[in-house]
């Protein structure tokens, strides 16, 4: 055992002996994602509508300047009434996901009954919370929580920090990079009672707007045919909407906004496009 002076003993301060002996780890000078390429995924939307709610996300996932996968998927189901849709790095996110359904599904097989949309978010809120030190090195999970509830018979939405504080929004969450901006577009054009499809075609329209402004948020390829994961959330469950509808709805807002701009051959040239997609 080392021996101090009275004026530089430790006492019964475990770190601080552990300083003195030089135990100490160097910190690092940097975030992670810094020093290791590290892949993102943004950008998700929730929108409520008449029926429940509708997630949606691009399938854009990046690291740095680099495009590292063009067709990811960022919305899950997290039981039958309920999904989450993830944004931030992608390894941890999913990581999270996965456990999220396995503990949903345990609780359920213990007490025979589906946990409250309540509780679902506060599990996840906890896992967030969980995920705190490595959000502090560059690695931070912020998804949206969504779900019908059973019990009120109406859509709910959660949008969470990277401290793993929940909060419940009215009308809408969105998260990632292009968050702000697909929210934007939402904002300016919700209004209650939305239909079905009146809520695709919302959030369909906030993900394309915002890939048009962030480079991090991939808007719809017609070539690969790769479309944003929408998904409905009813009281008859999770639903995915097909991707031959999605490139649909494309095409009809690809006519609106070239009617706009004034770009006609586009809008023929993306109907073809889609069209051979299916």
């Amino acid at each position: 055992m080392p021996f101090f002076a009275a004026s530089d003993d430790p006492g019964p301060d475990f770190a601080a002996l552990a300083k003195l002996q030089g135990l100490v780890p160097i910190a690092p000078s940097s975030a992670v994602d810094d020093r290791l390429r590290i892949t993102h995924a943004t950008t998700v939307v929730a929108v409520r509508y008449l029926d429940g709610v509708v997630m949606a996300g691009d399938r854009r996932a990046t690291s740095g300047n680099i495009i590292s996968h063009r067709a990811i998927e960022k919305v899950f189901p997290a039981d039958r009434h309920s999904g989450v849709a993830i944004a931030g790095a992608a390894g941890p996110a999913m990581e999270m996901v996965k456990l999220f359904q396995l503990q949903l599904e345990h609780y359920e097989k213990v007490e025979g009954s589906q946990l409250s949309l309540e509780g679902k978010a506060n599990q996840l809120g906890q896992m967030v919370r969980n995920n705190l030190p490595a959000a502090m090195q560059g690695l931070a999970v912020v998804p949206i929580f969504a779900g019908f509830d059973t019990r009120r018979q109406t859509g709910r939405l959660f949008q969470y920090d990277i401290t793993g504080g929940r909060y419940e929004e009215s009308n809408f969450a969105t998260s990632g990079s292009g968050g702000s901006l697909a929210g934007s577009v939402v904002k300016m054009k919700f209004h209650e009672g939305l239909t079905r499809d009146e809520a695709v075609d919302l959030v369909i329209t906030a993900l394309f707007e915002a890939a048009d402004e962030d480079s991090a948020t991939g808007g719809p390829d017609m070539v690969r045919g790769i479309y944003p994961v929408v998904a409905t959330i009813t009281t008859e469950g999770f639903e995915r909407v097909l991707d031959a509808e999605i490139a649909e709805r494309f095409v009809g807002l690809l006519d609106v906004l070239a009617s706009r701009d004034g770009g006609g051959r586009i809008s023929e040239t993306a109907s073809e496009t889609a069209g051979g997609a299916k």
